[in-house]
């Protein structure tokens, strides 16, 4: 894991147009159709203030030296709350091979160790088997579905949440 850089461009586009079937049916929209298409310098802009402000921490995964995917960490609010939301990515040749798990897994540790957070929230929609094994490795617990909860693929779209705590971690049960 390391942070996105605008040098990353080409081989982030290259990897995302290689595995577009793959990833389409999952990815954020607009429900803005006039809204203008950002730039990948306009979004690693976007991940920079955010990640300097401290409210997200965007990642790009790396195996064997190359780029092949994203842990992107959101919505980071400290105070009472302490939580964030996460999304990841990976290319469609290294899913179902820990990478995905191992990444979240290590972002996991550094937002509830040296960030304190308390609560990290991953929501998936329901079609999303690969994700949904991936929380499931990891010890999320379902939190329910959420109806028409984010813009995806064209239109609103259920999710499934799945949260983790450090009293989850630690063994407790409510």
């Amino acid at each position: 894991l390391r942070p996105l850089t605008v040098a990353d461009g080409p081989t982030f586009q290259s990897v995302r147009r290689a595995n577009a079937e793959w990833l389409e049916p999952w990815d954020a929209t607009s429900p803005d159709p006039d809204a203008p298409s950002r730039t990948f310098e306009d979004l690693v802009h976007q991940y920079d203030l955010e990640g300097a402000s401290g409210r997200a921490l965007p990642l790009a995964v790396e195996s064997g030296g190359r780029l092949v995917g994203q842990v992107n960490v959101g919505t980071i609010v400290l105070g009472s709350f302490r939580s964030c939301y996460v999304g990841y990515w990976v290319s469609r040749t290294l899913a179902g091979q820990m990478v995905v798990p191992t990444g979240v897994a290590l972002v996991g540790d550094h937002l509830f160790g040296r960030v304190g957070l308390h609560r990290m929230e991953i929501n998936i929609r329901p079609e999303n088997t690969a994700s949904i094994a991936v929380v499931r490795k990891l010890g999320f617990r379902s939190e329910g579905r959420r109806p028409r909860y984010l813009h995806i693929d064209g239109d609103w779209r259920d999710h499934l949440s799945f949260a983790l705590t450090v009293e989850d971690l630690a063994g407790e049960t409510m």
